[in-house]
């Protein structure tokens, strides 16, 4: 389980890295489509985190019993 924690905090820190450096291109790129595929970014900034933390809450409340000491 501790294996999967790390591995799963890793990938989320790629992908917020990844959004950040995506919102950052998309915002100097001067494309058509720029200001469209920026919004995406910041709004999937936003999203992905509240997500995965909610995803978090309700795997706690559902394994309640377990307890994780490691």
């Amino acid at each position: 389980m501790k294996k999967m924690k790390r591995f799963l905090a890793l990938t989320g820190a790629f992908l917020l890295f990844a959004m950040y450096a995506a919102t950052l291109v998309f915002a100097l790129i001067g494309s058509e489509h720029a200001l469209t595929l920026l919004k995406a970014a910041i709004a999937c900034t936003v999203i992905v985190p509240v997500f995965l933390y909610a995803y978090i809450l309700v795997y706690r409340v559902l394994k309640k019993d377990d307890t994780d000491t490691e």
